[in-house]
């Protein structure tokens, strides 16, 4: 490995202490570093944020993250800005996160846009195991191109993995792959002409039907509320559907505005944090 490639770590695990979660355990290899816990809903929920101090990440750069929630606990885990991953110099970046959810405890996982520049060479892989009674809430959202300066993902090559297991049983497994070529980014099969892919996840309870009608309501609001700017309800300029899993739902964006897609997620993460928290929106600070 390059003396200038990164092989950074970071091992985070959560406890119950009298009803309170607390960060029991924090380990950081550089790029990685965690700003203090602070608790904006009391002390049953630690907010917590990873900062990447590197600014970016490239070629050769190895990743790994270990997180654990012991029992009854309540974590929510973003990042400071945006990551960028930039263009290969001929070696793959990964980046690779094992997160375990103890018995009826909950993670929202809710990082901030990913930006994959053109000429990136990117693997990320998330597999989640989740003990009996937890939750987990999380979104991807994934930008490819510096899109404000015209640029298109090409070429390059992006890989997701994604896997929720509960009970030793896969309860969601999601494998993607975008080679940066100019027939499949136009493909209907591929980006479709568009640039930003976007996923947010329940898992570890049944998705009821009213929920997934208001999740559509939502979407059909948004794209009514936009209508007086541009066509949003176009479909060759966003695409937004979702869908009721083994234990939880999948809602999919695919388009052009991460405006857009950040608004109908949160709409959503409002909704599930309503229905399965009773909890209202505490949107971390540094979203602000």
């Amino acid at each position: 490995m390059s003396r200038s490639n990164w092989h950074g770590h970071l091992e985070l695990e959560y406890g119950n202490t009298d009803l309170a979660t607390k960060l029991v355990h924090t380990h950081t290899q550089a790029p990685f570093r965690m700003q203090r816990p602070f608790y904006p809903e009391g002390d049953r929920i630690c907010h917590s944020i990873i900062v990447h101090t590197a600014g970016g990440v490239v070629g050769g750069d190895r990743l790994t993250s270990q997180i654990k929630l012991q029992p009854n606990t309540h974590a929510l885990i973003t990042n400071a800005a945006a990551a960028k991953i930039y263009r290969s110099n001929g070696q793959i970046a990964v980046q690779e996160t094992k997160i375990t959810v103890g018995a009826g405890a909950c993670l929202e996982w809710l990082p901030q846009e990913t930006i994959v520049f053109a000429g990136a060479d990117y693997t990320q892989k998330l597999r989640i195991d989740l003990e009996p009674k937890a939750l987990w809430l999380g979104w991807d959202l994934t930008r490819f191109g510096r899109t404000a300066r015209g640029e298109v993902f090409c070429p390059g090559q992006w890989r997701s993995h994604c896997e929720i297991w509960q009970a030793g049983k896969p309860i969601w497994c999601d494998r993607q792959r975008l080679v940066g070529q100019m027939e499949l980014l136009e493909s209907s099969n591929g980006l479709a002409r568009k640039a930003i892919l976007g996923s947010l996840v329940l898992a570890g309870q049944p998705a009821n039907p009213e929920i997934i009608a208001q999740i559509k309501q939502a979407w059909l609001a948004i794209v009514s509320a936009e209508q007086n700017l541009i066509n949003y309800a176009d479909a060759s300029i966003h695409d937004a559907g979702v869908t009721s899993t083994i234990l939880g739902l999948v809602c999919r964006y695919r388009g052009n505005s991460s405006h857009l897609a950040k608004q109908w997620f949160k709409q959503i993460w409002q909704l599930l944090r309503s229905a399965y928290l009773e909890l209202p929106v505490c949107q971390p600070r540094v979203w602000q």
